[in-house]
């Protein structure tokens, strides 16, 4: 098995288990790891991937669900910042999902972010390498105001190279995905313009950040072509009932014990939560 200072190429499913496995205890002890592009400087993309789908393996086996995806760098910006070429996605596991007004137990955290977006529930399946926007309109059944909650368990900076996370660390911890919020007032896609809907973040009460959803790949519609797409280059497909979490447009914020949070989508609705010790 290779060692966590080993800079080999990682090969085999134990290697990924390992690492997976990592990622799972610090998640449990809410004690970061050494991001795994420092201590595997050969470390690829799919690899990443693959220590993502052992992780999934773990939570499966403890009787967990997927249920929904999400996509992550959906922007320029954020893509160079983590030296990515294209957007990332990772599951939803059951045990993210939070509902609007509920109290977030922060000891399941290490170092949150709020970040508002869009999510819609299909359907109907959308597959296929060809897919377009007008296919996923179609399929699309619902759209929904969400918060997506950010976390890593992986160190910021290493304590070595001093570099930052990279695109690497990001796929392999959950595409950096803690949690997801979901509130307000679901619409059919035909109902609003999808890449006018703006939202208004406020943390205790004043306003921190602001957005609006052409942000996501110029309309958060293409987040879900994107990832239909790049799932149907691995023999993969959507699903009816799946919800899809398209990416933010605002920038994270951070949370910490106390901090309570209402965002404002306009016709979307509300969303409100706090994070606090429910121990």
């Amino acid at each position: 098995m290779t060692s966590n200072s080993d800079p080999t190429t990682l090969s085999t499913a134990s290697d990924f288990q390992a690492l997976a496995r990592k990622l799972q205890e610090a998640r449990a002890t809410r004690t970061a790891v050494r991001q795994f592009s420092k201590a595997h400087p050969l470390m690829t993309l799919a690899q990443s991937y693959e220590v993502q789908r052992a992780w999934v393996e773990l939570k499966l086996d403890s009787g967990r669900r997927v249920q929904g995806h999400k996509i992550g760098m959906t922007s320029l910006t954020i893509q160079q910042t983590f030296q990515a070429q294209e957007p990332t996605h990772a599951p939803l596991m059951d045990d993210m999902y939070f509902q609007d007004g509920s109290d977030i137990p922060m000891q399941r955290l290490m170092a949150p972010r709020v970040e508002a977006e869009l999510a819609f529930v299909l359907g109907k399946p959308l597959q296929g390498p060809n897919v377009t926007m007008f296919d996923a309109l179609e399929a699309i059944a619902f759209v929904t105001p969400a918060i997506e909650i950010i976390d890593s368990r992986m160190q910021a900076v290493d304590p070595v190279t001093k570099g930052a996370r990279n695109v690497i660390d990001h796929v392999a911890d959950f595409a950096g995905c803690a949690g997801i919020v979901l509130g307000g007032r679901p619409m059919r896609a035909d109902q609003l313009d999808l890449c006018r809907v703006g939202a208004v973040v406020l943390k205790n009460s004043a306003i921190e950040e602001t957005g609006l959803s052409a942000a996501v790949m110029r309309h958060p519609v293409n987040a879900v072509v994107w990832l239909a797409k790049h799932l149907a280059a691995q023999g993969q497909q959507l699903h009816a009932g799946d919800l899809i979490l398209a990416g933010s447009f605002t920038r994270p914020i951070v949370a910490a014990l106390g901090d309570s949070f209402h965002a404002d989508y306009g016709p979307l609705g509300n969303i409100s939560f706090r994070f606090t010790d429910t121990r």
